[in-house]
């Protein structure tokens, strides 16, 4: 069959011209003479030269009037590869090796590599043939992150394309470089697309407001200016869609190929003949926990063993209609041998906090880069308030599929002369916008109070301006005027940022214990009001979307707190704390200038344009990766507090790792471990903070352990008897009563018992 190519052939070309040829015309091409002695001038340095190349289009085989821009792409025409262009020399060589092993290794990238070949400059061009369901985008990302080079979004433009060179320049080819693909494939390629709302060619598709236009819809999709979607719109198209992202390669840091590996050597060895079928689902069944629970992403990483793809695709499709069961002890215990855990026990254990991870999401680097590093863990935390408040009209599906929104209260509790105010700088820039914005409402009200004023008593008082929406609030409040607020809001974040907590009180209506009533209703964003019956009086109800930023010093904390330790007050806000040393020099700040601001200001457009539901099936991961160590923990520690509270810790961080989702354009690693991080830190603080008094409120008596929970299982020895396990509960302050804790061990997994002996033992590597 005739493989086709789009490509100008031409020395000098027009590239704005592109026309379709056969793969016998460019090894034609790549032969010429002229083609190798350009290349040479090129590489000796002459860079004018390199207008002279012909070039190739890697997505089309074909463009309507041969005419090369995205207006004229023909959709049927799409070739599903891509061109990874590696600029970089450092990374070319160790990119080719990695290509290669990569290519043969099983996963969603064997058997993928279609071409490499050195550009112009003997830098690298690598084409891939694109996993079904994933975009060009998802794809580069994807793939550079699977052989380690950085991702080039210049790269993605359906209509790019790669100067062509000649043919020594050619590193590998395989037989598949632009097949035309069966009609079978094609459908379901084409079906993989259409599920997630894309056209046939993975483009986006349908009507969404455009953000700034007075709510009006547009046709179609703001392009950026070299015509590639933009993050911000993509997350405002109807039913859901799904941010840009690409699909996981890795789970906690181990390619799924590894962990495959490691589960057919524990399990017998790779399956032959006759045991394939029931083995590979088996082993579907256990990526389940690691791989959502879905056919499509399933494939993506599922072994063949030789099996036709009907073969494996109804494998795979069997194993996903099982009722989950979640981590089954044979997948748990490859993934941490595999690896050291980033939520292992010592984190939430010790006398200090988790350090912050040496690698962060560029957008809390960049708001770090002007604070002392005694104040970096804080400030990584007291930032999300600010940046959540941009948010209007967002919503993140949870793990339970409840919608949330951005809702962060962040307390700092630190000694008296801490530096507690740090972050307040901070905040000033992140706000600047709405800060703007504010002044206007604030012009115009005071403006109408002025009217009022110069009426007299028994002449008509002008009608109260609408849209007077004031985001950012005095501490000094009274509820009315919070009420007011929050109704001119019209769903916007109110904010809110107090030296000391106390202030909080100016809010409350009956006495100090309705505090804790409003931080509890703007956690889940329920609705709160007053009603009045003065036609002065201020009435309205509206869901609570408020944000804060709070300090005080932790004797005065623990006081304000006291009586919130038992409704559930407390696992709703995120704490963080400052750690001093007596003697040290003072801590100097950073100038915030221009450069910083224009620096912070793609990330704040990015909140600001987002808008509908945003999903993203990374941070779903991690919430079950978070959720599982967690109860792991507490039932090894028999803590049932520590449970009750890590709730809701994975909720904040969760909306902390979305909110740097949007605001980062994309999913990556660094996000990652900032969220692992963030909800140990918060852990820590609660429970070196609140733990021992939570505690006596629950179980009425005094329990002293230190801040975080112990680990009692791995305080007995391997073989133990129910009697040791009660003197262990009773050195630690619990009940001596161990039945219902031995009998959940056994639930779980972690221990066995021999009946004959009544000797439990532990399982290895729980």
């Amino acid at each position: 069959m005739v493989r086709l190519i789009a490509m100008h052939e031409a020395q000098r070309p027009n590239r704005g011209q592109v026309f379709q040829k056969t793969l016998e015309d460019y090894d034609a091409l790549i032969r010429e003479q002229w083609l190798r002695d350009l290349v040479e001038r090129i590489r000796k340095g002459d860079d004018e030269a390199k207008k002279e190349l012909p070039f190739r289009c890697p997505h089309y085989t074909e463009f309507k009037d041969n005419k090369r821009q995205q207006k004229s792409i023909i959709p049927e025409a799409f070739t599903f590869q891509t061109c990874i262009d590696i600029d970089d020399a450092s990374y070319v060589e160790g990119a080719i090796k990695a290509a290669k092993e990569l290519n043969g290794k099983d996963g969603i990238w064997k058997g993928m590599l279609l071409h490499m070949d050195y550009s112009a400059r003997k830098k690298l061009h690598i084409d891939v043939r694109m996993p079904i369901g994933m975009t060009i985008e998802e794809t580069q990302r994807a793939y550079c992150e699977a052989i380690g080079v950085p991702f080039d979004e210049s790269c993605i433009t359906p209509e790019r394309f790669i100067y062509i060179t000649d043919e020594d320049s050619e590193i590998y080819r395989s037989e598949h470089w632009y097949e035309v693909l069966p009609e079978k494939e094609l459908k379901v390629r084409h079906e993989a697309f259409a599920k997630r709302g894309l056209s046939i060619d993975g483009k986006a598709t349908g009507r969404r407001l455009q953000v700034g236009n007075g709510g009006k819809p547009n046709d179609g999709i703001r392009k950026m200016d070299d015509g590639r979607c933009s993050l911000s719109d993509i997350s405002q198209f109807p039913n859901s869609v799904r941010l840009p992202v690409a699909f996981q390669t890795t789970y906690r840091g181990i390619p799924f190929s590894e962990i495959i590996d490691e589960y057919w050597r524990r399990t017998g060895g790779i399956p032959v003949d006759g045991e394939r079928n029931v083995r590979l689902h088996k082993l579907a069944v256990n990526l389940r926990a690691i791989c959502e629970n879905e056919p499509a992403r399933l494939l993506e990483v599922i072994p063949r063993l030789g099996l036709s793809e009907s073969e494996v695709r109804s494998v795979v499709e069997s194993a996903c209609k099982e009722k989950p069961k979640g981590f089954t002890s044979v997948m748990k215990q490859i993934v941490d041998d595999l690896q050291e855990s980033p939520l292992s026990t010592e984190r939430t254990e010790g006398e200090a906090p988790p350090e912050l991870p040496k690698k962060l999401p560029k957008l809390i680097h960049l708001l770090l880069s002007k604070e002392p590093s005694v104040y970096h863990p804080t400030v990584a935390n007291a930032v999300f308030p600010s940046l959540g408040a941009h948010f209007v009209g967002v919503n993140f599906p949870y793990v339970d599929n409840t919608l949330r929104e951005a809702t962060f209260m962040c307390c700092t509790m630190a000694p008296m002369s801490s530096g507690k105010s740090c972050v307040d700088r901070l905040v000033d820039r992140i706000l600047a916008d709405i800060r703007q914005r504010d002044q206007l409402s604030i012009d115009r009200e005071n403006e109408w109070k002025q009217q009022c004023k110069t009426r007299g008593a028994n002449k008509e008082k002008p009608k109260r301006p609408e849209g007077l929406c004031v985001q950012i609030l005095d501490s000094d409040m009274t509820n009315a005027a919070f009420v007011q607020k929050l109704v001119d809001a019209d769903g916007k974040f109110l904010f809110t940022i107090v030296d000391e907590v106390e202030l909080f009180y100016q809010l409350k209506t009956s006495g100090n214990k309705s505090v804790g009533k409003l931080f509890r209703l703007a956690f889940d964003n329920k609705p709160y009001g007053q009603v009045r019956v003065g036609i002065d009086s201020v009435s309205g109800s509206m869901p609570l979307r408020w944000n804060w930023n709070a300090a005080t010093t932790i004797q005065r904390g623990q006081a304000f707190f006291r009586q919130m330790k038992a409704d559930g007050t407390l696992s709703r806000i995120n704490f963080t704390t400052i750690l001093t040393e007596r003697g040290q020099d003072i801590p100097v700040h950073g100038i915030y200038d221009e450069a910083f601001d224009a620096a912070l200001k793609p990330y704040i457009d990015r909140l600001n344009a987002a808008s509908g539901t945003i999903d993203c099936p990374q941070a779903k991961l991690l919430v079950k990766q978070m959720l599982e160590e967690n109860r792991h923990l507490a039932d090894t520690s028999d803590d049932e507090l520590y449970e009750r509270l890590s709730y809701r810790a994975v909720v904040i961080a969760w909306l902390k790792a979305m909110t740097l989702y949007v605001a980062e354009g994309q999913w990556s690693k660094q996000i990652e471990d900032f969220a692992v991080w963030s909800m140990h830190y918060d852990m820590w603080c609660k429970m070196n903070f609140f733990g021992e008094e939570m505690r006596e409120q629950m179980a009425g008596e005094i329990i002293r352990m230190k801040p975080g929970p112990q680990n009692l299982l791995g305080e007995l020895p391997d073989e133990f008897t129910k009697e040791d396990a009660e003197r262990m509960r009773a050195q630690h302050g619990k009940e001596r009563n161990a039945v219902k804790m031995l009998y959940m061990w056994r639930q779980r997994g972690y221990i066995t018992l021999n009946p004959d002996t009544l000797i439990y033992k532990k399982v290895k590597n729980k």
